[in-house]
């Protein structure tokens, strides 16, 4: 589809755009290398405002089809762009109120870019790699067993299955006719490894009792019923891989720059918060925003 075919044919989702009352993103200036995607009233759209808007925008296009979203993402900036011009012409950004949003806005834009300056572009990969394997370090391996049950409802079902076991019946096999845990029925009884504190404590009690290839020889009760366990394979725990811990270290250290830089602003400022009559005092010490408008690492 064609640029202007685009254009013409994006009314409906543009309108769209507009009618989930999205608010319009400072438009990045045209910089020379970034094309130009359209010109409205000689002021260009670049590539660059493409991508800008598509993050203030993104939960409005998902809305959209597919084939629908460049050209509403195209023609929402072309109304974006019309209308604030118009309101301009018409004096009002001059609004008391209007600028008072308008400074929000601002304000708001600011802090995404301190943010993305001191703390995301501080996270590298060098970085992760250091905390990483600092973590690795501090590391201390656990016991863990691979164990797989068969859970039954009454101690005479478990005794019984027992004694199929004495007799050479395969425990895989057990579980999955007779074991009322369709998930780890399923596939034998398999419960894969695990380390203490994972499981109940009768369960794991006993699974830690055995020897890898015995099982239980009298059945393990819980709330959940009754019990036969397996001792699969034994062995010492391992730190994740930097691949499963990577995502997760990563926001832990945007989240500790964040509040680093938070700290640090706030003990150079002179705040005072004036509560209205009949409101309770409260500090500014920065509790709020840290516990709930710490940024997301990106991903």
């Amino acid at each position: 589809m064609s640029l202007t075919s685009v254009l013409r044919h994006g009314a409906t989702a543009a309108a769209i755009l507009v009618s989930l009352g999205v608010a319009g993103p400072a438009m990045a200036q045209d910089a020379p290398a970034s094309p130009v995607i359209a010109i409205v009233n000689g002021d260009p759209i670049t590539e660059a405002d493409l991508q800008l808007a598509a993050q203030d925008l993104s939960d409005a296009l998902e809305q959209l089809p597919p084939e629908q979203r460049m050209s509403g993402l195209i023609n929402g900036i072309i109304d974006i762009r019309l209308m604030a011009r118009a309101a301009e012409a018409a004096g009002l950004d001059k609004d008391a109120e209007a600028q008072r949003r308008i400074g929000f806005v601002r304000d708001r834009a600011l802090r995404a870019e301190y943010l993305r300056v001191n703390v995301f572009d501080a996270i590298t990969d060098e970085k992760i790699q250091e905390i990483y394997d600092a973590e690795v370090a501090a590391f201390v391996p656990e016991e863990e067993i691979r164990a797989s049950h068969i859970l039954v409802e009454t101690e005479a079902e478990a005794v019984a299955l027992i004694e199929k076991l004495d007799g050479g019946a395969d425990f895989a096999q057990l579980a999955k006719d007779n074991s009322i845990d369709l998930g780890s029925g399923a596939s034998g009884g398999d419960l894969d490894f695990f380390g203490r504190g994972r499981m109940i404590p009768p369960f794991e009690e006993a699974a830690f009792a055995l020897d890898p290839g015995s099982y239980t020889k009298t059945p393990v009760q819980t709330d959940f019923g009754w019990h036969i366990i397996l001792a699969v394979d034994q062995r010492m725990s391992s730190p994740p891989a930097m691949e499963d811990l990577g995502p997760e270290l990563r926001e832990a250290a945007a989240r500790d720059l964040f509040l680093a830089a938070l700290e640090k602003l706030r003990a150079g400022a002179e705040i005072e918060i004036v509560q209205p009559e009949g409101e309770p005092a409260e500090e500014a010490d920065g509790d709020a925003e840290a516990d709930g408008d710490a940024p997301a690492a990106p991903q």
